[in-house]
Formats: C-alpha cells, structure tokens, sequence
C-alpha cells in the first residue's frame, strides 16, 4: 500500500503533463527538488500566501 502513495499522489499529475501539456514531468528528471517544491506550496497554501505567489509567478512568465 506504501507503494502506491506517489502514485496516487502524482499520478493525476503526471497524466496531466503527458496528455494535456505534452511535457515530461520534473517528478523524473528532479525526484527530490520535485518533492521539496510540493512542501513549499502547500506552506503557501497553508498560509494564504498562494494567490500572492501566483501572481508573481504569471509577472515572471509575460
């Protein structure tokens, strides 16, 4: 059952990237640095700094 906790975890994720976005998802090539930017999120959701993040996030994408 352990096992499949990243799956279960990632896996609409990774379905995501490989159907919607046709990308590779960073899980693969960064498994760790993937992992730890999860923590940090739900840090900023936890907190209710997430639309704030986001929005600097679209600022550094234009």
């Amino acid at each position: 059952m352990l096992a499949l906790i990243p799956v279960c975890g990632y896996g609409f994720a990774w379905a995501g990237h490989y159907f919607i976005e046709k990308n590779r998802p960073a899980t693969f090539t960064y498994p760790l640095y993937s992992l730890g930017s999860d923590f940090v999120m739900f840090w900023h959701i936890l907190t209710g700094q997430i639309d704030k993040k986001l929005e600097e996030a679209k600022k550094t994408i234009r």
